[in-house]
């Protein structure tokens, strides 16, 4: 279940696993009740606060790409018929304007795999069906004897985080109200994520007409108003199939996302609004 002698699950499966019966001891012993949903939320703060400089940078580069697109248009429109020269003049512009296009990849490039690995630990522990097994598998990885436990308790709030929202039958119809949740939040952080299109040109003093061309939303505008409803669609039919405890996870770090992402969009228009104030002094 947690082969030892599998790179990937050797260098973050287990190594998080041990975190996480950390933290679940812990709060056992602090006799917390729901102490494996804690845990599980501890466990996702933590993580996200040691990713939270990377997806700043993320965010930030992804805005600053974004300031430039109409330039980059411009260059696209002029360059149309010679690619070289039109690569060329994006990474003068780039240099002009201190942008590391790989900035905005290489920081997903690092969180990718710790993600993957938290996800693959939560769905094996809360999939299984079988948490007999899942404690004697779990004791066989953690690092130190102290860490053993002998039983797994998933109840959190009443419900057991092993259960999914699709057999909503047996538990009850509120427990639809989770992938509804958990789609509304993806929802809200697609929203502030999605990049803003580049403002239609001023009307033509000759015919007081707008451009043809910027009648018409491009192809990126328009990918992105689809993910803005695909993407939490998706989510939420995965909250409604998954076990309740990856939608904790998941709503967790979203949540996290949300804030940062207000956060960062804050500090940008503080600092446009210096520059509009500097450049009209």
């Amino acid at each position: 279940m947690f082969n030892p002698n599998n790179f990937f699950n050797a260098l973050l499966v287990i190594p998080i696993l041990n975190a996480l019966i950390g933290l679940y001891k812990l709060l056992f012993i602090l006799k917390l009740p729901g102490a494996f949903g804690f845990a599980l939320i501890l466990l996702t703060v933590l993580i996200r606060l040691i990713l939270n400089p990377l997806m700043a940078a993320q965010i930030k580069s992804m805005q600053k790409m974004n300031k430039l697109k109409p330039e980059i248009d411009k260059l696209a429109a002029k360059y149309k018929d010679n690619k070289t020269q039109l690569q060329q003049e994006q990474m003068k512009l780039f240099q002009r304007e201190g942008i590391n296009p790989a900035a905005g990849c290489l920081p997903l490039l690092v969180q990718m795999p710790i993600l993957i690995a938290l996800y693959n630990l939560f769905f094996q522990i809360l999939n299984n069906g079988n948490l007999s097994h899942v404690t004697a598998e779990i004791n066989k990885v953690v690092y130190f004897s102290f860490l053993q436990i002998s039983s797994l308790d998933l109840s959190f709030f009443g419900l057991n985080l092993a259960s999914k929202p699709a057999d909503w039958q047996k538990t009850g119809i509120w427990l639809l109200l989770v992938p509804v949740v958990t789609g509304l939040l993806q929802y809200w952080q697609t929203k502030m994520m999605t990049l803003k299109s580049a403002v239609l040109a001023p009307a033509s003093a000759s015919t007081g007409q707008v451009p043809e061309k910027k009648k018409e939303e491009d192809m990126g505008t328009m990918m992105q108003k689809q993910m803005s409803i695909m993407m939490p669609l998706m989510i939420g039919f995965f909250a409604y199939t998954f076990p309740l405890g990856l939608s904790l996870y998941w709503n967790t770090f979203t949540i996290f996302g949300i804030i940062q992402q207000y956060q960062i969009n804050k500090q940008t228009a503080s600092e446009n609004d210096k520059n509009k104030k500097g450049k009209t002094s």
